[in-house]
Protein backbone atom coordinates (compact mmCIF):
# COMPACT_ATOMS: atom_id res chain seq x y z
CA UNK A 1 0.00 0.00 0.00
CA UNK A 2 1.15 3.64 -1.11
CA UNK A 3 0.73 6.03 2.06
CA UNK A 4 0.80 9.96 1.25
CA UNK A 5 2.10 12.58 3.67
CA UNK A 6 1.30 16.01 2.18
CA UNK A 7 2.65 18.84 4.72
CA UNK A 8 2.39 22.84 3.84
CA UNK A 9 3.76 25.55 6.59
CA UNK A 10 1.04 28.02 6.46
CA UNK A 11 -2.52 28.21 5.09
CA UNK A 12 -0.96 30.96 2.56
CA UNK A 13 0.37 28.11 1.02
CA UNK A 14 -3.33 26.48 -0.12
CA UNK A 15 -2.42 26.22 -3.72
CA UNK A 16 1.38 24.06 -3.19
CA UNK A 17 -0.86 22.41 -0.49
CA UNK A 18 -3.50 21.01 -2.83
CA UNK A 19 -0.83 20.02 -5.54
CA UNK A 20 0.59 18.03 -3.28
CA UNK A 21 -2.57 16.05 -1.98
CA UNK A 22 -3.32 15.95 -6.08
CA UNK A 23 0.05 14.60 -6.61
CA UNK A 24 0.04 12.29 -4.01
CA UNK A 25 -3.31 10.97 -5.10
CA UNK A 26 -2.01 10.33 -8.92
CA UNK A 27 0.89 8.57 -7.75
CA UNK A 28 -1.53 5.95 -6.58
CA UNK A 29 -1.69 6.59 -2.55
CA UNK A 30 -5.08 5.03 -1.25
CA UNK A 31 -4.26 6.75 1.61
CA UNK A 32 -3.37 10.26 2.73
CA UNK A 33 -2.55 12.38 5.80
CA UNK A 34 -1.83 16.04 5.04
CA UNK A 35 -1.73 19.02 7.18
CA UNK A 36 -0.46 22.66 7.27
CA UNK A 37 1.83 23.35 9.64
CA UNK A 38 4.79 24.63 10.35
CA UNK A 39 8.24 22.43 10.09
CA UNK A 40 9.10 23.09 13.72
CA UNK A 41 5.63 22.94 15.04
CA UNK A 42 4.20 19.65 16.23
CA UNK A 43 3.52 17.54 12.94
CA UNK A 44 0.26 15.20 14.19
CA UNK A 45 -0.58 13.76 10.71
CA UNK A 46 3.54 12.85 10.03
CA UNK A 47 3.26 10.99 13.50
CA UNK A 48 0.46 9.13 12.42
CA UNK A 49 1.43 8.47 9.23
CA UNK A 50 4.62 6.64 10.33
CA UNK A 51 1.97 4.69 13.23
CA UNK A 52 0.01 3.81 10.21
CA UNK A 53 2.18 2.36 7.70
CA UNK A 54 3.25 -1.02 7.85
CA UNK A 55 5.89 -3.45 6.57
CA UNK A 56 5.44 -3.62 2.73
CA UNK A 57 4.27 -0.43 2.19
CA UNK A 58 5.30 2.73 1.05
CA UNK A 59 5.32 6.57 2.79
CA UNK A 60 5.39 8.83 -0.49
CA UNK A 61 6.12 12.65 -0.05
CA UNK A 62 6.21 14.78 -3.34
CA UNK A 63 9.51 16.49 -1.92
CA UNK A 64 11.58 15.47 0.64
CA UNK A 65 11.39 19.47 2.76
CA UNK A 66 7.73 18.03 3.22
CA UNK A 67 8.98 15.45 5.40
CA UNK A 68 11.79 16.66 7.91
CA UNK A 69 12.73 19.66 9.60
CA UNK A 70 16.15 18.67 9.44
CA UNK A 71 19.06 16.31 8.38
CA UNK A 72 19.16 14.29 11.48
CA UNK A 73 15.16 14.52 11.36
CA UNK A 74 15.20 13.12 7.97
CA UNK A 75 17.61 10.47 9.29
CA UNK A 76 15.49 9.35 12.02
CA UNK A 77 12.37 8.98 9.58
CA UNK A 78 14.66 6.75 7.30
CA UNK A 79 15.19 4.33 10.71
CA UNK A 80 11.89 4.74 11.79
CA UNK A 81 10.56 3.18 8.12
CA UNK A 82 13.31 1.02 7.34
CA UNK A 83 12.73 -0.93 10.89
CA UNK A 84 9.01 -1.39 10.18
CA UNK A 85 9.84 -2.52 6.65
CA UNK A 86 8.67 0.48 5.09
CA UNK A 87 10.06 2.37 1.94
CA UNK A 88 10.32 6.11 1.28
CA UNK A 89 8.82 7.35 -2.13
CA UNK A 90 10.07 10.97 -2.68
CA UNK A 91 8.46 12.15 -6.16
CA UNK A 92 10.14 14.94 -7.51
CA UNK A 93 13.54 13.27 -6.65
CA UNK A 94 12.92 10.02 -8.15
CA UNK A 95 13.88 8.51 -4.47
CA UNK A 96 12.43 4.54 -3.72
CA UNK A 97 14.61 3.35 -0.53
CA UNK A 98 12.47 0.19 -1.99
CA UNK A 99 15.79 -0.46 -4.02
CA UNK A 100 19.43 -0.09 -3.68
CA UNK A 101 19.85 2.83 -5.68
CA UNK A 102 17.28 4.82 -3.79
CA UNK A 103 18.97 4.10 -0.76
CA UNK A 104 22.12 5.06 -1.89
CA UNK A 105 20.07 8.18 -2.95
CA UNK A 106 18.43 8.73 0.32
CA UNK A 107 21.65 8.77 1.87
CA UNK A 108 23.50 10.84 -0.08
CA UNK A 109 20.94 13.33 -0.25
CA UNK A 110 21.10 13.30 3.62
CA UNK A 111 25.01 13.10 3.01
CA UNK A 112 24.63 16.88 1.35
CA UNK A 113 22.04 18.04 3.26
CA UNK A 114 24.77 17.35 6.39
CA UNK A 115 27.79 18.50 4.97
CA UNK A 116 25.48 22.22 3.34
CA UNK A 117 24.87 22.77 6.81
CA UNK A 118 28.04 22.56 8.41
CA UNK A 119 29.52 24.59 6.07
CA UNK A 120 26.75 27.20 6.83
CA UNK A 121 27.31 27.40 10.70
CA UNK A 122 31.01 27.35 10.02
CA UNK A 123 30.91 30.63 7.85
CA UNK A 124 28.16 31.99 10.42
CA UNK A 125 31.04 31.38 13.10
CA UNK A 126 33.38 32.89 11.05
CA UNK A 127 31.27 36.03 10.40
CA UNK A 128 30.14 36.37 13.86
CA UNK A 129 34.47 36.54 14.82
CA UNK A 130 34.91 38.64 12.49
CA UNK A 131 32.33 40.96 13.38
CA UNK A 132 33.51 41.14 17.12
CA UNK A 133 37.00 41.21 16.35
CA UNK A 134 35.83 44.70 14.52
CA UNK A 135 33.32 45.57 17.68
CA UNK A 136 30.80 45.30 15.32
CA UNK A 137 29.22 42.34 17.06
CA UNK A 138 27.26 42.83 20.37
CA UNK A 139 25.00 40.02 20.29
CA UNK A 140 21.67 39.23 21.03
CA UNK A 141 20.01 42.64 23.45
CA UNK A 142 19.78 41.06 26.77
CA UNK A 143 15.82 41.48 26.63
CA UNK A 144 14.87 40.61 30.94
CA UNK A 145 17.42 42.88 31.55
CA UNK A 146 15.71 45.29 29.83
CA UNK A 147 12.48 44.36 31.88
CA UNK A 148 14.00 44.42 35.28
CA UNK A 149 12.05 47.87 36.30
CA UNK A 150 8.82 46.38 35.33
CA UNK A 151 9.88 43.00 37.84
CA UNK A 152 10.59 45.04 40.40
CA UNK A 153 7.17 47.17 40.57
CA UNK A 154 4.79 44.17 39.85
CA UNK A 155 7.05 42.32 42.58
CA UNK A 156 6.27 45.41 44.77
CA UNK A 157 2.58 45.53 43.79
CA UNK A 158 2.50 41.33 45.43
CA UNK A 159 3.00 40.04 42.21
CA UNK A 160 4.56 36.14 42.08
CA UNK A 161 7.17 35.13 39.98
CA UNK A 162 5.35 32.81 37.78
CA UNK A 163 2.53 35.59 36.88
CA UNK A 164 5.45 38.62 36.34
CA UNK A 165 7.21 36.29 34.02
CA UNK A 166 4.20 35.20 32.12
CA UNK A 167 2.76 39.33 32.29
CA UNK A 168 6.57 40.15 30.57
CA UNK A 169 7.19 36.83 28.50
CA UNK A 170 10.41 36.18 30.47
CA UNK A 171 11.89 33.17 32.28
CA UNK A 172 11.12 33.15 36.20
CA UNK A 173 15.36 32.82 36.20
CA UNK A 174 15.03 36.09 34.54
CA UNK A 175 12.43 37.51 36.82
CA UNK A 176 14.67 36.52 40.13
CA UNK A 177 17.70 38.00 38.29
CA UNK A 178 16.22 41.06 38.29
CA UNK A 179 14.91 41.27 41.49
CA UNK A 180 18.70 40.52 42.82
CA UNK A 181 18.17 37.88 45.42
CA UNK A 182 14.87 39.69 46.67
CA UNK A 183 12.54 37.14 45.26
Amino acid sequence: MQVGYARSSTIDQEAGYQAQIRVLNEAGCEKVFAEQASSVAERDQLEAALEYVREGDALVVTKLDRLARSVSHLIAIGEHLEAKGVALKVIEQSIDTSNPTGRLMFNMLGAIAQFERELMLERQREGVAKAKADGKYKGRAPTARAKAPEVRKLHGEGVGASEIAKRLNISRASVYRALGGQG
